[in-house]
């Protein structure tokens, strides 16, 4: 047996996923300022649910008949399940859920994806909607919401925005090669709408068309409301070639991209979806959001050096030194963890202290409590600092006093 994981899948070991913590702890944090609350919904959802809802994009979607003969499908996003909840719970269906309905889920997806840099089978998406609404004060909102974010990860972005009702009538498949203007350019979106059967005359007149399209009414009742909460105009841009892979869209798209490369990927992206939640309940429900690409936040954080984020969540390793004073090191570790210090005790006494020490340092550990034949005698601690190799001896209320100041 060949220990790996299936392709398109990850591991995050503790480095990794203590970093994801950090970040998602930053994202949550703005969610709730914004008074969003947290959804969860089940891995699995019956096929009919998700199916019919993606456009091209459908055939990502993984699909299975499980033993008991039920067609299920592992969830492709977070948008059509909040749908189906909607459906399910609001006031068409048990009338548990209030309007609006304010919601931040984090959650895996799945996609059958080719793998590449960025491009993975099982990814966490953080999606935050408002369900309920149709005004343009609550698509500012939700610009409000993305910037409020990334600048809560010390990220510079720019958020650009367009109107999906412009494109209404061009077929999604053509729009599909449209949404990839900044990566492949004018020549490669020509080639590709005549591929996808376009005359070359056609595929020109359709491309000017939309670089030519200008701000609607309601993109530019979104933008001054955007700016009447006090955020900076300049960190929006209009940009008529945005489209979004996904046929769901109504009305205002977004994508969140970094203002040093806005042709970049983008980290987030979303818009008004008000005509899903009808497929399940026959009664139109507006609704707007977004969902943020981790892995891409978090490696434009890396690469900005902005990402702060430890090695362990331990803060101390309470060493023993021997067996005799197996005691004297857990009357310290009980004291630290009851004043709410990250400690960790070495669980085998018959280890050498340089073995202990050695363990701390490689697992990040920045601090470590020697208590030997000498500190038991003068009822005092070594605290050693594993980055600079110094040490001091300490009584365990000024111990105490200086782990909690660091």
């Amino acid at each position: 047996m060949k220990a790996q994981t299936p392709k398109g899948f990850r591991d995050f070991l503790p480095k990794d996923a203590l970093a994801r913590q950090v970040v998602l702890g930053k994202i949550i944090q703005v969610f709730q300022k914004f008074g969003f609350d947290p959804l969860e919904t089940p891995t699995l959802e019956y096929e009919e649910t998700l199916t019919g809802k993606y456009g091209e994009e459908e055939k990502l979607i993984y699909k299975f008949e499980t033993k008991g003969g039920d067609k299920v499908a592992l969830k492709y996003d977070q948008t059509v399940p909040l749908a189906r909840v909607v459906a399910q719970y609001g006031p068409n269906g048990q009338q548990t859920l209030p309007l609006p309905f304010k919601r931040y889920q984090i959650q895996p997806a799945y996609r059958g994806e080719n793998t590449q840099k960025g491009r993975y089978r099982e990814f966490l998406q953080c999606d935050a909607d408002i369900i309920g609404v149709s005004t343009p004060l609550a698509d500012a909102e939700i610009l409000a919401l993305a910037y409020e974010i990334y600048k809560n990860l010390d990220l510079d972005v720019i958020i650009k925005v367009n109107d999906r009702s412009f494109l209404v009538g061009i077929e999604p498949k053509y729009l599909a090669a449209v949404d990839k203007l900044n990566k492949i350019g004018n020549d490669g979106v020509l080639k590709e709408l005549v591929a996808k059967g376009l005359s070359e005359p056609q595929a020109s007149e359709l491309l000017n068309k939309i670089i030519k399209l200008q701000l609607s009414n309601n993109l530019q009742e979104i933008i001054e409301l955007y700016k009447k909460m006090g955020y900076p105009e300049d960190s929006l841009q209009f940009d008529p070639t945005l489209v979004r892979g996904l046929d769901y869209y109504t009305g205002l798209i977004m994508e969140v991209v970094l203002k040093e490369d806005p042709n970049s990927s983008s980290l987030c992206g979303g818009g008004r979806w008000d005509e899903m939640i009808g497929k399940f309940t026959g009664f139109p429900q507006p609704a707007v959001g977004f969902a943020i690409g981790l892995d891409r936040t978090i490696e434009a954080m890396e690469e900005r050096g902005v990402l702060d984020a430890s090695q362990t969540s331990s803060k101390v390793l309470v060493t023993i030194f021997s067996s005799e004073l197996v005691q004297n090191s857990l009357e310290v570790m009980l004291r630290l963890r009851s004043a709410d210090i990250s400690t960790e005790l070495w669980l085998d006494p018959n280890t050498k202290l340089e073995k202990q020490l050695k363990y701390a340092d490689q697992k990040g550990i920045p601090y470590a409590i020697i208590i030997g034949p000498e500190e038991d005698v003068e009822s005092l601690v070594t605290l050693k600092n594993l980055k600079t190799n110094s040490q001091e001896k300490l009584s365990l209320d000024t111990l105490l006093e200086k782990l909690n100041n660091i």
